[in-house]
């Protein structure tokens, strides 16, 4: 049972890690589920209140951050709110629509169409559709590194 609870633990890290590039994962909560399989299969002994006021807390900075960053970005570039709804958009379905771009194609397209529908010229529209790119690399940058903090912190707590 062993094998298989580190089996488990590691598979969901590996999905938190990959959720940070690719918004369809769970990303962050499958590192949180994580948490609680360690628990679940060993020993929750580890764990104090402080552990888990922690880990809570880059939870709820990653949720903030995942709309923040990439709303700002948006906003950075001059965009309205339907570029960032475009861009919210494109990044949910890109990946569907463009398998192997749609990633960053996606926001882009989404911005640059809501930026166009909320009557900017295409000069501005393409901009607000970079800063979406923008946003989005910074997020996954953020994201990466605040769920591998996640993952350390539970390294040092557990050993």
């Amino acid at each position: 049972m062993d094998i298989l609870g580190w089996i488990i633990v590691i598979a969901l890290f590996l999905v938190g890690m990959a959720g940070a590039v690719y918004p369809i994962l769970p990303g962050v909560v499958a590192i949180y589920l994580a948490l609680f399989v360690y628990g679940w299969f060993f020993t929750f002994e580890h764990y104090s209140v402080f552990f888990w006021i922690i880990q809570t807390l880059i939870l709820v900075i990653l949720f903030v951050a995942d709309y923040g960053v990439n709303a700002w970005g948006v906003k950075k570039f001059g965009g309205s709110k339907a570029s960032i709804w475009g861009s919210t958009i494109g990044l949910i379905l890109g990946p569907f629509v463009i398998p192997a771009f749609g990633l960053i194609i996606g926001p882009f397209i989404g911005a640059f169409i809501g930026e166009i529908l909320a009557g900017s010229n295409p000069s501005k529209s393409m901009k607000v559709g970079l800063g979406s790119v923008l946003g989005l690399f910074s997020s996954v940058v953020v994201k990466i590194v605040l769920q591998l903090a996640m993952i350390i912190i539970f390294l040092i707590w557990i050993f």
